[in-house]
């Protein structure tokens, strides 16, 4: 027999169940726990929440006298600003301002539509107080904007120069807020009625018409301001004076086309311009773009019915027309005419004819008008190079949205004047012309252009919104905004914050 040899293990190797000591797993127990660690550490944060929620407890340490007085003052101010044409954000901007001012820095205020809100926390020892004051009516009035605004600017300037408050109390500075609301305006009515037959004029320059256009837009305006004039203190709903007021362009139109056989269109595209300036368009999209949603969407349904309103208006007329035998064709085929110089001194009498029929000051006309004929400028270049109207409309806005904020830090005009009056312009009149002439001819065939039409006006209006929108927001970081402003634009941010 061979000789078997004897059986030996090789180190490392593992012949059987082993035992394993527990000093030996601890080097193992050790590296998954620093694996867990490291992996918590990629995904969990370990910065503090961009913004906390529910974690102000502090309140005002003030008397239940000195807080009611502020909040009604504040409340006033509020009031006043809205009715007067100031945005949702300027508001609320403006009302924490003046409450910081008073020593009130747990305020907090919120617009509706037709009301705004005031609360104020006075800590967990106090009872909190919460005022409404509802807005009743809302007519552009930038004379006591103004007013208004270098009122409350007077009070927070002389606050932040003193440290005992503002050199005006509560109660001295309600007296001079109702002072200023009761003071007159800066010219009499007919001068409204000549700066809507001036920004009238202006529109129809904008297409190139003659001066028998500028008279006869001139004298439709005018009796549309006076006749709406006479239908509010008659106390008739808005809608219906809209209609009205609708129906006098196109009917002075029906009649010059019924004695020279020709369709005066421009006449009913000027009436409609003139119409759209007093809605609250911009306001409607700023409110949005700010994040003030409820505000913007009741304007906008405002917006909605009174331009319904004008289509009723004009198709009535037409119906009625054809109801006596006169077919009149207004044509759909009109387009912005004229040299650009004929043009820029139509956009700047749209200006000011609008500055005039809002009772805006002198300094505000004049920046108005100075910044208009740019914007108009800005327009035509973007249309000549190959842009479209609504793309055209938002870079000249840009413009005219940057300036009004500077107008407004550096010589204290309202900034929603200057705005306004600077793009009236550029309002998508004759978008919503073509798409209401297409809609009274009843035609199943055309619907999709009217379509088309009304869609290039909400764009056109969004781009409108949006170039101001832009404009101002790089003005404002250019030159700053105080923490009251931050404050009143945090909304426009989202619902949704992603971590820094």
């Amino acid at each position: 027999m061979s000789e078997q040899t004897p059986f030996t293990t090789m180190p490392g190797e593992v012949t059987g169940p082993q035992r394993i000591a527990r000093p030996q797993l601890i080097p193992a127990a050790r590296l998954g726990r620093h694996l867990k660690h490291a992996a918590v550490h990629v995904v969990r944060s370990s910065s503090p929440p961009t913004k906390a929620l529910g974690v102000r407890t502090g309140g005002d340490e003030a008397s239940q006298r000195h807080a009611r007085a502020v909040c009604d003052l504040a409340l006033r101010v509020g009031e006043a600003l809205l009715s007067t044409g100031a945005s949702a954000a300027d508001t609320v901007a403006i009302v924490l301002r003046l409450g910081h001012a008073y020593g009130i820095r747990s305020m907090h205020v919120d617009i509706t539509y037709t009301s705004i809100s005031v609360s104020v926390h006075r800590g967990v020892d106090e009872d909190s107080l919460t005022v409404m004051r509802v807005i009743n009516d809302r007519a552009p009035d930038y004379t006591r904007l103004e007013a208004v605004q270098r009122h409350i600017e007077d009070i927070v300037r002389s606050a932040e120069g003193s440290s005992e408050g503002p050199s005006l109390d509560v109660d001295a500075a309600r007296a001079h807020l109702s002072t200023l609301l009761a003071s007159p305006h800066p010219y009499r009515r007919w001068v409204v009625t000549v700066g809507a037959a001036i920004m009238s004029v202006g529109v129809v320059m904008l297409f190139g018409a003659g001066p028998l256009m500028w008279a006869v837009a001139a004298l439709s305006a005018a009796i549309v301001d006076r006749v709406q004039r006479r239908l509010y203190t008659w106390g008739v709903a808005a809608f219906f004076t809209q209609v009205l007021s609708a129906a006098i362009p196109t009917g002075i139109a029906l009649v010059m086309y019924a004695v020279g056989r020709e369709a005066p269109s421009v006449v009913v595209v000027s009436g409609i311009v003139v119409l759209l300036a007093g809605l609250g368009v911009l306001g409607a999209a700023q409110d949005a773009i700010d994040g003030y949603y409820v505000t913007a969407g009741a304007r906008g349904l405002e917006v909605l019915m009174m331009t319904l309103g004008i289509a009723v208006g004009v198709a009535s007329v037409l119906g009625i027309s054809r109801w006596f035998g006169v077919n009149m064709q207004v044509s759909p085929i009109i387009a912005l005419g004229g040299t650009p110089f004929i043009s820029t001194i139509g956009a700047m009498l749209i200006a000011l004819g609008f500055c005039l029929s809002t009772y805006s000051g002198t300094r505000t006309i004049l920046v108005s008008i100075g910044i208009a004929a740019p914007a108009w400028l800005v327009l035509e270049a973007a249309l000549f190079v190959g842009f479209a109207a609504p793309a055209g409309v938002a870079v000249a806005a840009s413009l005219v949205g940057a300036f009004a904020y500077v107008a407004f830090r550096v010589m204290h005009v309202p900034e929603a004047a200057v705005a306004t009056a600077g793009i009236v312009s550029l309002l998508p009149g004759l978008a919503v012309y073509r798409a209401l002439y297409v809609i009274m001819q009843n035609d199943a065939s055309t619907v999709s252009n009217a379509v088309i039409f009304f869609v290039e006006a909400m764009a056109t209006g969004l781009g409108l919104a949006g170039g101001l929108a832009i404009g101002g927001y790089l003005a404002r970081r250019k030159l700053g905004l105080d923490r009251a402003a931050l404050r009143a634009r945090r909304r426009s941010r989202g619902t949704y914050v992603a971590e820094a």
